[in-house]
């Protein structure tokens, strides 16, 4: 467990002016200590969102797509990108709203894309 001290300026209150020094060094610890299990509380649904960003080439410009997912749940965690791949989406992940911009090559098609993924805690 580590401990981290730092002086706080508080305003006097007429409940704290009543109180002698200990007491009144308690109620602001408690206080304190109330903030932070208040902000430690997580929601059910609490996610750590992120951007990633590929390219991909292929034939056609849908499979340069499907190339660019790959690459950003490759980057992302393996064991989601196999699990897409076969179908199953991406448990654990939401996969958001992909953007690409896509230009015809001599040969197939090149796909610049990014997602937003966010990981379920």
């Amino acid at each position: 467990m580590v401990r981290l001290y730092r002086t706080v300026e508080v305003e006097e209150t007429p409940m704290l002016k009543n109180l002698n020094l200990p007491s009144r060094t308690l109620a602001i610890a408690v206080a304190a200590s109330a903030a932070v299990s208040a902000l430690g509380a997580a929601p059910a649904e609490a996610k750590t969102c992120f951007t990633k960003a590929g390219v991909g080439n292929a034939l056609t410009e849908s499979l340069a797509q499907f190339q660019v997912d790959a690459m950003l749940l490759q980057a992302t965690d393996w064991s989601i990108y196999f699990t897409y791949i076969s179908g199953n989406g991406t448990p654990g992940y939401t996969f958001g709203k992909r953007t690409y911009k896509c230009a015809a090559q001599s040969v197939g098609w090149q796909c610049h894309g990014q997602a937003q993924l966010c990981k379920l805690d």
